[in-house]
């Protein structure tokens, strides 16, 4: 299901909340807050956010949350919240002292939650990635001859020079600045880096638009449920993480060849783990190592990949999540 793109109005109170969370926190820059004094904790809930079919992903989360429990010796439950907000608002009133976020909900979860990053994914040998922008409409947005590859997924499509073996962005923006104000655009959520903020800041540099009002624009509620907004017609463009439409090879398996990738953004840092800054020290180093524990079995690596696609996990970077930090705060200025 999607739904429309937020007014303005909320839009700039979201902003501004997240700039007056910056200044109180000193503009810390990534500095992790010190651990809490509390007791080692009973048990642990681990907090995430749908990016595939919800029930398969409480499936899998639980299938995580029990590897870490084992790594800890103590309960790790797992909750599915409805979107990177919900999640976050659920660290800051202690409902879950885990939470796997994408990168700007990350930096999100440190400013306004006091969460302190502890890792980030690793997915194609890389901690970065871009957005894609993908269309049926070729004839508009490809200003070149469309590439084709073949992967063990089947055949994919691409222009506009996204075709290239290294992920390293952006690409095609000649293209995207044909889009127009009332295009009609499947984005992923208000709180994802790669499904929204990346690429309306994006769109504002480039076209030269005002990402408050793009008046087609809707929130399709997942990468892979935007990829099907474009196939099924309901948007003329979409955006989701590269490459989403390997999700949905599955359920429509010529889905590589029907939407064609045309552009990218910049190089978006992964996606990353954050632990709550009330636990002690200790904790927050026990469920870093938990988790680079449960990375590195087969049984572990197998389950990371059915929960978000993680190939690997390395220490979060703080340098690029301020770069993050800076397209969060900066956004619709």
């Amino acid at each position: 299901m999607t739904h429309r793109l937020f007014t303005k109005r909320r839009a700039a109170a979201v902003t501004a909340a997240a700039t007056l969370a910056l200044a109180l926190a000193g503009c810390a820059g990534g500095d992790a807050p010190s651990g809490g004094d509390g007791d080692a904790p009973e048990e642990l809930v681990l907090g995430l956010v749908p990016s595939q079919d919800v029930d398969q992903l409480v499936v899998d989360a639980q299938e995580l949350g029990d590897l870490l429990s084992d790594e800890l010796g103590i309960p790790v439950t797992t909750n599915v919240s409805t979107d990177y907000a919900a999640l976050v608002t659920a660290m800051q009133a202690g409902q879950a002292q885990i939470g796997m976020f994408g990168p700007i909900a990350l930096v999100q979860a440190a400013d306004v939650a006091g969460a302190v990053p502890v890792l980030q994914s690793v997915r194609y040998g890389s901690d970065t990635y871009v957005t894609q922008w993908y269309t049926k409409d070729t004839d508009r947005f490809c200003l070149d001859e469309v590439v084709e590859k073949e992967t063990e997924d089947g055949v994919f499509t691409f222009c506009n020079g996204t075709d290239a073996d290294e992920v390293e962005g952006p690409k095609g923006e000649e293209a995207l600045e044909l889009i127009t104000q009332d295009e009609k655009i499947a984005f992923v959520d208000e709180g994802s880096a790669s499904g929204y903020y990346y690429p309306a800041t994006q769109l504002q540099e480039v076209a030269g638009l005002d990402p408050f009002a793009l008046t087609g624009a809707v929130f399709a509620g997942g990468h892979p449920n935007a990829v099907i907004a474009v196939d099924d017609g309901d948007a003329t463009v979409g955006v989701s993480f590269d490459d989403a439409r390997e999700e949905v090879v599955a359920e429509r398996p010529t889905i590589g060849q029907d939407v064609t990738v045309f552009a990218w953004s910049q190089n978006i840092p992964n996606d990353g783990i954050a632990v709550s800054a009330d636990l002690s020290e200790e904790w927050q180093q026990k469920i870093t190592d938990a988790f680079l524990a449960v990375a590195e079995t087969e049984e572990g690596l197998a389950v990371l990949d059915a929960v978000y696609n993680i190939e690997g996990l390395v220490p979060a970077d703080l340098e690029a999540l301020d770069a993050a930090r800076q397209v969060e705060a900066n956004f619709g200025e």
